[in-house]
């Protein structure tokens, strides 16, 4: 089924995941539920839509996850308002223009909750100057709206760029602002608001945690930066590039000096630290000088792998942020023979789905 954004259904969706989630933890007697609530419409900061050409319109399309049918889009209240704004007026500056319509086959929307705006045509033909003269007359459209973007187009190994390809997106977390750099076709917490709610309960979480941090998967250095103040150092590792680039440039950003970025994956560092292979990469960074005593891990949805789950163990504390409960609970079956759940939370990053984020802080036993 499609997505039914229904602000009056929110609450009972939203208590139905917190008893699910419960029910399937409720064998490692975890504490009390941290529920904490997305806003009910408006919430993503990621779109993407198909598009349809008929005759002289042009709209966009979606498909029915469960019947595979598509369905018209003229409006999605999921995505933030101004995406929302933006879809119409978009629409109206391509229709017109036989350039800019060719071979177009869809829309990518990136905002950010600091009003910033990365367009993304995908087409299935090359670009050419034609295709950038005319882009510029739909910035000065949306301009005139009081739209500010950028606009990207893609194309087979081609990828034009007039204005920028991210948004700088600014968080505010325990009473702080956090800048981040979140580049298009890259992986960003697609909920902006609860993405804060959720780095101020890791930061919660860890207060009062000594030594230093270790991050596996770091993506754009989300968590990183956001928990560097409760450690003396934080190590952190990410195996996408454009990824570890984002994450430099928000070290830079927001004035950060304690936190180191390797362009590793998790299975590598497993091998570094356990000196079954050598890298490179690790030249000049002294593993032995850290005294990691708390890891984060905010893995993809298969969870952790059996020998990162067993490197996680050498940790007294555990923040284990999961997109995939099952996967996570798998992780715990292990996890749960010499560490216990301090703390658990709900993060309801997809409303209406079924899709649930959750959170684990685990203490040695």
């Amino acid at each position: 089924m499609s997505t039914v954004v229904n602000p009056q259904t929110y609450q009972a969706q939203l208590d139905e995941k917190a008893d699910r989630l419960r029910e399937t933890f409720a064998p490692f007697t975890p504490p009390a539920l941290d529920v904490f609530a997305s806003e009910p419409e408006h919430y993503r900061m990621r779109a993407e839509f198909r598009v349809w050409h008929q005759g002289d319109d042009l709209y966009y399309i979606m498909f029915d996850q469960a019947t595979r049918e598509k369905y018209r889009v003229d409006q999605f209240p999921a995505a933030s308002s101004l995406i929302n704004q933006a879809m119409p007026l978009l629409l109206d500056a391509l229709k017109p223009d036989p350039v800019l319509r060719r071979k177009l086959f869809q829309v990518d929307f990136l905002s950010s909750l600091s009003g910033e705006l990365v367009i993304s045509l995908l087409y299935h033909r090359q670009l050419d100057e034609a295709w950038h003269s005319a882009v510029q007359g739909v910035l000065a459209q949306l301009q005139q709206q009081g739209i500010s973007a950028s606009i990207i187009g893609r194309a087979k190994k081609q990828k034009w760029v007039v204005g920028q390809d991210y948004v700088v997106e600014r968080l505010q977390v325990a009473g702080r602002e956090l800048i981040y750099q979140q580049v298009e076709n890259s992986f960003t917490q697609p909920n902006g608001r609860m993405n804060e709610q959720m780095l101020g309960w890791a930061l919660d979480a860890t207060q009062g945690a000594s030594g230093d941090l270790l991050e596996l998967y770091c993506g754009n250095g989300n968590f990183s930066l956001a928990l560097a103040a409760n450690f003396r150092r934080v190590l952190a590792t990410e195996i996408a590039s454009s990824s570890v680039k984002s994450a430099q440039y928000n070290i830079a950003a927001n004035g950060i000096d304690n936190v180191t970025i390797l362009r590793m994956s998790a299975e590598e560092f497993t091998q570094a630290m356990r000196g079954v292979r050598e890298f490179r990469r690790l030249q000049g960074v002294d593993l032995t000088s850290y005294e990691c005593n708390t890891i984060l891990v905010d893995p993809p949805r298969a969870g952790l792998d059996e020998e990162t789950v067993k490197l996680v163990q050498d940790y007294d504390n555990i923040v284990y942020i999961s997109c995939n409960p099952e996967t996570l609970r798998q992780n715990l079956e292990t996890l749960s023979q010499t560490h216990d759940i301090s703390r658990f939370a709900l993060f309801d990053q997809f409303p209406y789905t079924h899709h649930m984020e959750a959170g684990v802080y685990l203490t040695r036993k």
